[in-house]
């Protein structure tokens, strides 16, 4: 692969630029055509997979049980995972923050003089920003799932948790690949385009000293690492190389074996509408003496990063059951006119809306939660019915107030408080408990209607601007009486 220019690599957009952002998303005709066929036509496969809505809702209301009980024994379930890992070879450590996580995975690759990592999909990879970390040490970091190796190609990152390269057309990929991977010719086709890509991660299979991959389900009873992909690459990244490095949240723990399947059932459909993936990695110990493939070493870290702030409240907690399939983001009405991007954080969409701001914080996520229209639909296909909905309302007013008596302050609690609109709030209270203000203020307004503002912030954007009517409810059912 040809070299990379990583130096314009999309970072974080503070929350000061998210309003510019999704101003000049929803300006992209040709990215809003993109996105809603996209979206509608997983809407419809998920659809497909669904269609009996009572045996449906009985698998949510199973798999929501399966996570509230691993999340409600997350400690003991934690320390027993690790013990029992421990007991099968492999390495657990323990990260409570990014840099931390990146610490521990430079390390284990400097130990082994590595000079390539090839990386299986792992979001928590990507939230931890570890491709820039290793490159700044001097150690190539290769995406190898399709998407994510497209992304990487052009400085980006994903634009969708499940499908990172949504954003682009075949038109722009061909371009890409002819720019940036010697040897390349300009190609529309998908199968020439794939077996290029394809072509150039074989070789990297080969070369590299470490592979990277995500966990999709860590089992405590067993010590196994579970891993959904469908191109295989996963496979390749925790085979080939000497040491497999597996990195999750420490929220991916469920109890027993039995526990997974129901997951995995609603985590397939809900996210690409299949029946089952196409490859279900199961990871429990390094290669053995008698055994021909598979890694000398594997190492494990659990990463925290604002995951026990979200676990320390009952409600929040919930944001913790997401599997990460992404239906959220596919049904969301304004995900799907302003794309990934927009966002700035690894997690957009209602996900990544509820979750970013345990990560980061409300002073840099706060106007997320207020990227929504809250019409629910995100809580409906939910495949473990997380009330996203009540938990957006929810941090909009953690981060306008301070935090409430009995409850630890969040991260960045307040940011977004505003003397303005407090005194904005009391005034309007007042207006509407004390029945003398409110019939003089209808009368002033009723009379100087010609006086309002043909400009109204962000209302008239894309609305006609409010004005008083000519008369208020009083005065017409008075003179009704009178006729």
């Amino acid at each position: 692969m040809g070299a990379r220019d990583n130096t314009q690599t999309l970072k974080f957009i503070p929350a000061s630029e998210f309003k510019q952002r999704t101003t000049e998303a929803v300006s992209d005709e040709h990215l809003r055509k993109s996105f809603r066929g996209a979206m509608d036509f997983l809407m419809a496969k998920r659809a497909t997979q669904f269609p009996d809505p009572e045996a449906l809702e009985q698998q949510r209301g199973l798999a929501e049980h399966i996570r509230k009980y691993s999340l409600a024994r997350l400690p003991d379930l934690l320390e027993q995972l690790e013990r029992k890992l421990t007991e099968n070879g492999i390495q657990v450590h323990w990260a409570e923050n990014a840099e931390e996580a990146n610490a521990i995975i430079i390390g284990i690759a400097q130990k082994h003089s590595a000079k390539l990592m090839v990386k299986g999909k792992s979001m928590v990879s990507e939230e931890i920003e570890l491709n820039h970390a290793m490159e700044a040490v001097g150690i190539e970091a290769l995406e190898s799932d399709m998407g994510e190796y497209i992304v990487q190609l052009d400085g980006e990152k994903p634009s969708h948790i499940i499908m990172p390269a949504i954003h682009k057309t075949k038109q722009q990929i061909a371009k890409l690949f002819a720019e940036k991977v010697p040897g390349t010719s300009y190609t529309e086709s998908v199968d020439e385009l794939i077996g290029i890509g394809r072509a150039v991660l074989r070789e990297k299979y080969m070369a590299a000293e470490i592979g990277l991959s995500g966990v999709n389900f860590a089992v405590a009873e067993t010590g196994t690492l579970c891993l959904v992909e469908n191109e295989g690459n996963g496979r390749m990244c925790t085979t080939v190389p000497d040491v497999h490095i597996a990195i999750t949240g420490i929220e991916k723990v469920v109890e027993k074996l039995e526990h997974v399947p129901p997951l995995l059932g609603l985590l397939t459909r809900s996210a690409t509408g299949q029946a089952l993936t196409t490859y279900f990695n199961m990871i429990s110990r390094p290669r053995q003496p008698d055994e021909k493939d598979g890694p000398k070493e594997v190492h494990l870290v659990l990463l925290d990063n604002g995951r026990t702030q979200a676990y320390g409240d009952e409600q929040l907690r919930t944001t913790l059951q997401c599997i990460r399939c992404g239906a959220c983001m596919n049904h969301c009405p304004v995900y799907t006119r302003i794309g990934g991007h927009a966002y700035g954080t690894t997690y957009p969409g209602p996900i990544g809306e509820i979750i970013s701001p345990h990560m980061m914080g409300l002073a840099a996520t706060h106007a997320l939660p207020t990227a929504s229209s809250l019409c629910g639909a995100c809580g409906e296909v939910c495949p473990v019915k997380i009330p996203i909905p009540d938990l957006l309302i929810r941090l909009r007013g953690e981060a306008t107030h301070d935090a409430r008596p009995g409850h630890a302050p969040l991260l960045g609690q307040g940011a977004a408080k505003s003397s303005l609109m407090d005194a904005i709030w009391v005034g309007w209270a007042a207006l509407y408990t004390r029945p003398v203000l409110y019939r003089a203020f209808g009368w002033l307004a009723t009379r100087f209607r010609f006086l309002t503002p043909p400009m109204q912030s962000g209302w008239t954007v894309s609305r006609t601007p409010l004005k008083p009517a000519a008369k208020t409810l009083r005065d017409l059912l008075a003179e009704r009486q009178k006729h």
